[in-house]
């Protein structure tokens, strides 16, 4: 009876055990569960906040990608507002030039009307002087009429500047003022035909046009000798038979200045057009981009800006600069230079285009030779003649600046081996806007770099000149300066030292 109530108290304790070991199980289990949940959402928080802080991020790289193209659009608009002050500033220079070409222009007029003017009033006083003649002792013979009148024409021919002929029907001259020899380099042809004296088959055809259409003034304009002439011709009948009066006025300082104005406006409105059309359309893709914003290509496009006003404020400042020198307002300080401080300093200001196009500068200039000269003014005539050099010569190539001195000038040369220059072109190269080939230039340069340095030598004295590619060669420039035989008193040359 005892074990049975043994075994029954340990099967009751073995089941409350059981019972508890599984309600723990349960519970340890239910635990363990929640535990998993738990860290699953924490993981997945995790995961969120990790999501959320990608794109705080990327958010915060886009606001600064928009505040980096805002500042580069203000700086944009800055480079803008440049730009369109150096085109007010080049607009006013080209009007300035403007009215001082045409002033020039209204003087040469003046001057050739009053020169007109003065030779019709002398042929008035010719012709009231023949119907006045007197003739003492009684009337006089033919041939002494003649000679007297012709006498007299001569002389009131001879006082005009222009070269003046009368010519019979024969088209024979008979009558010719010393203007008119000099011009056509013979002395005294009376007889001559006009065709024969003077070479020309356009004075020919002028003074038939005129006997054909018997006009009472007929007016051409020829070249002679490389020089423009207006020519009048006048058909005056006499006694049954007429003559032929050939006025020639020199022009050729009004043509050219009539053509340098128009190539000067002409150049002017290119050189502006370009640089200003080449910002418009980089502003316009900077306000048009369709994709986000990138800072790279803003400042890219800045700097193309920056270029562009660059090319602006250079033009701008040349033709002031040309202003100043060929009015006389830009003041020459002559001082004593050493020749190879000189050309090394300009050969120093050239070395970032030189060594773009791997090409060699290099000066043959003695330690000895000094010229008088105003340092700035000399360095930019030989930086511009290098310039125009590297600009034409093949990459690779060699530039020489060679310095020879004489007895009292200093011969610069700057020489290349590139096209050169054509024969027909050296006397125009040094002209303002010339280009001897404008589709090569490749829209570098303001075609004003040459004249400048014209202007600059000749104020120190000297001369300049191109020689020609005629037998091969390459460029040559040369130009000289006075040399310094002697140390200027009182120069300052602590700064060449």
């Amino acid at each position: 009876m005892t074990n049975e109530w043994i075994i029954a108290v340990l099967a009751a304790a073995l089941a409350v055990g059981a019972v508890f070991y599984y309600r723990l199980y349960a519970r340890s289990t239910e635990q363990r569960r929640a535990m998993d949940a738990l860290r699953q959402t924490a993981r997945d928080r995790k995961q969120q906040s990790q999501s959320l802080q990608i794109n705080l991020d990327e958010h915060r790289r886009v606001v600064d990608a928009l505040q980096a193209t805002i500042n580069d659009q203000k700086r944009a608009l800055d480079a803008l507002q440049t730009a369109v002050a150096a085109r007010d500033q080049a607009a006013i220079a080209f009007e300035t030039r403007d009215q001082d070409q045409q002033r020039q222009i209204d003087h040469l007029k003046t001057t050739l009307d009053n020169r007109q003017r003065a030779l019709d009033e002398l042929r008035a006083e010719l012709l009231d002087a023949q119907s006045r003649l007197p003739f003492p002792n009684g009337a006089p013979s033919t041939e002494s009429d003649d000679s007297y009148k012709l006498a007299l024409a001569l002389t009131l021919a001879n006082a005009a500047y222009d070269p003046l002929m009368v010519l019979d029907a024969e088209r024979r001259i008979i009558a010719i003022n010393d203007s008119a020899e000099a011009l056509f380099e013979r002395e005294r042809p009376l007889g001559e035909g006009l065709a024969d004296v003077t070479g020309s088959p356009e004075l020919a055809m002028i003074v038939d046009d005129a006997i054909r259409y018997q006009e009472e003034s007929f007016e051409e304009q020829v070249t002679i000798n490389r020089r423009t002439y207006r020519v009048r011709a006048q058909v005056i009948p006499r006694q049954g038979n007429f003559f032929i009066g050939l006025a020639l006025q020199d022009i050729t300082d009004l043509v050219r200045l009539n053509r340098a104005r128009r190539d000067m406006v002409a150049n002017i409105s290119h050189e502006l057009r370009t640089p200003i059309a080449n910002i418009r359309v980089i502003i316009d893709s900077i306000f048009h981009e369709q994709e986000k914003p990138k800072g790279k290509q803003s400042r890219s496009a800045l700097k193309a800006i920056a270029r562009e006003t660059d090319s602006l404020l250079w033009l701008v400042q040349e033709l002031l600069d040309l202003s100043m020198i060929e009015s006389g307002q830009a003041i020459m300080r002559m001082v004593d230079v050493p020749a190879k401080m000189l050309v090394d300093e300009a050969i120093e200001r050239m070395v970032d285009q030189s060594e773009t196009k791997e090409i060699t500068v290099t000066g043959i200039v003695p330690d000895s030779v000094h010229v008088l000269a105003d340092r700035d003014q000399a360095r930019r005539v030989l930086i511009n003649l290098i310039h125009n050099a590297i600009k034409w010569s093949p990459p690779n190539g060699t530039i020489t600046v060679r310095v020879t001195d004489g007895e009292d000038e200093v011969t610069f040369a700057v020489l290349d081996n590139g096209p050169g220059v054509p024969d027909d072109h050296r006397e125009r190269i040094f002209e303002r806007f010339y280009q001897v080939d404008p589709s090569r230039s490749r829209g570098e340069g303001t075609g004003l770099g040459l004249a400048i340095c014209k202007h600059i030598v000749e104020a120190h004295g000297g001369r300049i000149w191109a020689e020609g590619n005629g037998n091969g060669g390459g460029g040559r420039f040369l130009f000289t300066l006075p040399g310094a035989t002697e140390r200027v008193p009182n120069a300052d040359t602590s700064e060449f030292a």
